[in-house]
């Protein structure tokens, strides 16, 4: 495989971001990989896909060995999300839409993006009135957290699938509401990493049996990407978190609208 220094750039910049601020950064390699290397979408996404299966492995196995993630809420996210993504690539291979319809894969990556920097902009909020609820009426509200948690899966398993992104920005924002008071950040964190690999690597199989990841651009992102999470989570103790949050969910937004616009 050729060393393509740029591409390896790319990889470090975004590992960089997902390990200062452990949420929102990846969801940047799949427009950058659009708009900035002119790769196809489908490709894009199925590329992107085994970027963070394979990057967020060693996240999730440190998150396992500190017992920091709720396997309960694991299991029910992943009875959502698992089938929701094979059904999206049945749908995939069944209308061709994993080739022939990049501009619909190009317009639901812009709308995801906007979702994921509204999510982070308002991830306080979102909590704030997950506790509300919580606390006003903890009965209705524990009785609907299995089913609400399952859908919250199955929304992520469809977007993950079609996009490659919103299991990290999106899926703490659905969890940070539905459980305020179980999970603290770091079992939030790691219930969501360790949701998002099983997920990315069903839907990143699935894209590669449509021919959709590109191995070269691939090994190069990875290249780069594990010095860059390495050195972002060691970086992640003295950067000012909020003000890097702020300016992803801006990179995001802009990406975003520019994509859905074009």
């Amino acid at each position: 495989m050729t060393l393509n220094w740029i591409n390896c750039a790319a990889g470090f910049g975004v590992g960089a971001l997902v390990g200062l601020t452990g949420v929102g950064g990846g969801s940047l390699m799949a427009p950058i990989m659009i708009l900035l290397f002119g790769v196809a979408p489908s490709t894009a996404v199925g590329t992107d896909l085994w970027f963070s299966a394979t990057t967020k492995v060693f996240g999730a196995w440190i998150h396992g060995k500190k017992g920091t993630i709720d396997k309960q809420i694991l299991k029910r996210m992943l009875l959502g999300s698992l089938p929701a993504a094979v059904l999206t690539l049945i749908w995939l291979y069944v209308s061709g839409a994993g080739q022939n319809h990049n501009r619909l894969m190009f317009d639901a990556l812009g709308g995801t993006l906007i979702l994921t920097s509204i999510a982070a902009v308002f991830r306080t909020r979102v909590h704030a009135f997950g506790e509300r609820m919580r606390g006003s009426r903890p009965i209705e509200f524990k009785a609907w957290q299995p089913g609400l948690t399952v859908l919250a899966g199955a929304i992520l398993g469809f977007l993950v699938t079609f996009t490659s992104i919103g299991a990290g920005a999106l899926g703490a924002v659905m969890l940070l509401y539905l459980y305020p008071l179980r999970l603290k950040a770091n079992a939030l964190v790691g219930t969501d990493i360790a949701h998002a690999i099983p997920l990315t690597i069903l839907a990143g199989t699935g894209h590669l049996l449509l021919g959709n990841v590109n191995y070269g651009l691939l090994f190069n992102l990875l290249l780069g990407s594990i010095p860059g999470i390495v050195l972002g989570s060691l970086a992640s103790t003295y950067a000012p978190e909020k003000i890097v949050r702020s300016a992803i969910a801006l990179m995001l937004a802009v990406v975003g609208v520019k994509m859905v616009l074009a």
